[in-house]
């Protein structure tokens, strides 16, 4: 079995029960030293053989696997595996020679990264919505049409960009997209290397990214946050209100905040 297992943004301890169950009985770990913790290897058996990935293609490491047809295997990648991890190549190369394999979610960086400013994302009346993307870059084939920056700026929803913080004024300038994009006075977070022992935040503005940015330092291991959500208080949301009837709750009586349950199960009956 070759199990790919989020290694969360960085904090060993954010790692999933299922993850350390994966880590604990392998037989063969890779991991990607330049992005995941190397205290997350010592959840992994002593007798484990160990793979470090940053200095390997593809072509190392389906090698690995090829070599091990009847071990566990544990690729480590970082954050999530379902955001920028590379992971479908792989899984295809399983599917085309007969591989057993699973997917093991982790905690993303975008998780940590909004617990670090202390907002969420997705706020009543203000952004219902939460865009996750990138600049192209060396990559930029690999963008689809419409998928810049600045096309998803016009929405001026929520916005997560990754892999971005080395071109600081082309992201400031897509964010902006010829003021057709968010204001230069909408709040931006610069969160880098969340949940690490060197976590850092810095609250600014669109326009006042790329100097954020440059001041920083950061060129790797960075989230851009870009939005009203990290504004001020929130309006309330509708789930909890008094006067807000569902499956399991009841409006409350007038004049009064008590819930008055439904009585229904939870689950299946």
């Amino acid at each position: 079995m070759i199990s790919f297992v989020g290694a969360g943004p960085g904090a060993a301890d954010l790692l999933t029960l299922r993850a350390a169950d994966r880590l604990g009985r392998a037989d063969v770990v890779i991991w990607a030293s330049s992005l995941v913790s190397e205290d997350v290897l010592a959840l992994a058996p002593p007798s484990a053989v160990v793979h470090d990935s940053a200095g390997m293609t593809l072509e190392d490491v389906v090698a690995v696997y090829a070599a091990h047809p009847t071990a566990r295997i544990v690729r480590l990648h970082s954050g999530d595996l379902s955001l920028y991890s590379a992971t479908q190549e792989q899984v295809d190369w399983c599917e085309a020679n007969g591989r057993d394999w699973e997917l093991v979610p982790g905690v993303g960086s975008l998780a940590a990264a909004a617990a670090l400013v202390g907002r969420e994302l997705t706020v009543p009346q203000v952004s219902q919505s939460v865009v996750a993307t990138r600049l192209g870059g060396r990559t930029a084939a690999s963008m689809s049409p419409g998928e810049s920056v600045a096309a998803f700026a016009r929405h001026r929803t929520t916005m997560a960009v990754y892999l971005s913080a080395a071109r600081p004024e082309e992201l400031r300038d897509e964010l902006l997209a010829d003021g057709h994009g968010y204001d230069p006075a909408a709040p931006a977070a610069l969160v880098v290397r969340a949940s690490w022992p060197d976590e850092r935040v810095h609250l600014t503005t669109v326009g006042e990214l790329a100097g954020t940015i440059r001041a920083d330092g950061a060129r790797t291991q960075a989230l851009v946050l870009v939005g009203d959500v990290l504004r001020g208080a929130a309006a309330r949301c509708h789930l909890y209100d008094p006067g807000y009837a569902h499956r399991f709750r009841r409006r409350s009586d007038a004049g009064s905040t008590t819930g008055r349950p439904t009585g229904r199960r939870v689950g299946p009956t």
